[in-house]
């Protein structure tokens, strides 16, 4: 893989876990989802009127895209009640790249080499090593962050395959976002009803905070389109998924969770991984 995509793959995964922290951190963590959400469709929006429209064979996996990541956000936000980032975030995110080797294996006829696959295992075996207490896993959400962990495979997969089918990968990435970004908000004003949306849980610099979050959030999964157009999409999201590295970081430093040497050494394993892949 070009150390140019390798580069721009790791600056999303920064991206990706900086969001994630603001959205663990919230009191209301679905109104911030669905803030987020908003801010994604009014930028892709914007973004649409400079870009040219998909060509029409991407169209079905752009829609399937969308309704994917609305169960992705729904069960991100439901295993963030019950556990902290540096644990939760590592099983989503850990339990993905090999779903997504696999399922471009199965749909895209991609089969990575013996060091491809040897660095995607350790990427992945390492993420879910940072989400051990001791010799099991304690958390009360297990079934919440696995679930969120299918849909980052099945979106992955799903972009992955619509963005080489699209003409334009920004093109994609912006029709998409904006329905993604505009389903979200619906689903919201269909549970609490349209006035929860304008109520923020504490003021408006939190309404900003997660807006600008949302922000984040479309810049980093855009650099991800781009780069899984350029390179297989298996090493494409482990490379992602090293995020967790970022967020146990940002845990230990900003949220007071711990960091101990097995997870440390987890953290190793990963590193290891990427420079296989990359």
């Amino acid at each position: 893989m070009p150390l140019p995509v390798v580069l721009l793959i790791l600056l999303a995964a920064v991206l990706h876990a900086s969001w994630n922290a603001l959205l663990r951190n919230g009191t209301d963590r679905l109104w911030s989802m669905t803030v987020m959400c908003l801010a994604v469709a009014l930028a892709s929006l914007a973004a649409t009127s400079w870009l040219p429209v998909p060509l029409p064979a991407s169209w079905p996996y752009g829609v399937l895209s969308a309704l994917l990541h609305v169960g992705y956000n729904l069960f991100l936000v439901r295993s963030y009640r019950s556990g902290e980032l540096g644990q939760t975030y590592p099983i989503a995110r850990g339990s993905s790249p090999l779903l997504v080797t696999l399922g471009a294996a199965l749909l895209a006829g991609e089969t990575p080499g013996p060091q491809a696959l040897l660095g995607i295992g350790l990427v992945s075996g390492g993420i879910i090593a940072l989400a051990f207490r001791g010799r099991r896993v304690a958390l009360p959400g297990l079934r919440y962050a696995l679930g969120t962990g299918c849909f980052i495979a099945a979106y992955s997969v799903v972009d992955g395959l619509g963005v080489r089918l699209a003409g334009n990968p920004m093109a994609y990435t912006a029709w998409m976002c904006a329905g993604w970004g505009l389903l979200m908000p619906a689903v919201f004003m269909a549970w609490r009803g349209p006035r929860a949306l304008w109520q923020p849980p504490a003021s408006a610099a939190t309404f900003a905070t997660a807006f600008a979050g949302g922000l984040v959030s479309l810049l980093a999964y855009g650099i991800v389109i781009q780069a899984m157009a350029l390179a297989p999409m298996g090493a494409v999201s482990a490379l992602r998924e090293t995020s967790v590295l970022f967020a146990a970081i940002i845990g230990r430093l900003f949220l007071g969770e711990t960091l101990s040497w097995p997870r440390v050494l987890a953290c190793a394993a990963i590193a290891a991984g990427t420079v296989l892949i990359g």
